[in-house]
């Protein structure tokens, strides 16, 4: 099995994280959202507690880049231990 290089694992995973909060809030910019939001409770049979405030870009903004950032680490997490502890790393030892 091949090694998983950290830093692609990285940006793979905080891309993935930032694109999904990215669609979040373009469904707040367009107005959608709450529908949404509305839609998973009451999936879970749940009474819909919250309610999507305004759009604010900075907050958006924000949003994108620290969830980015978050699953950038955590990619890169995981890229580290699955080359640690992985198939390949049992055998060369």
């Amino acid at each position: 099995m091949t090694r998983i290089r950290p830093h692609n694992m990285g940006l793979a995973f905080g891309s993935l994280l930032a694109l999904w909060h990215l669609i979040w809030a373009c469904l707040v910019f367009f107005g959608g959202a709450q529908w949404v939001l509305d839609l998973i409770f009451r999936l879970h049979m749940i009474a819909p507690p919250y309610m999507v405030t305004p759009f604010d870009l900075g907050t958006a903004a924000t949003l994108v880049v620290v969830t980015g950032a978050i699953g950038f680490v955590g990619g890169f997490v995981i890229g580290l231990v699955f080359d640690y502890c992985g198939p390949e790393a049992r055998t060369s030892n």
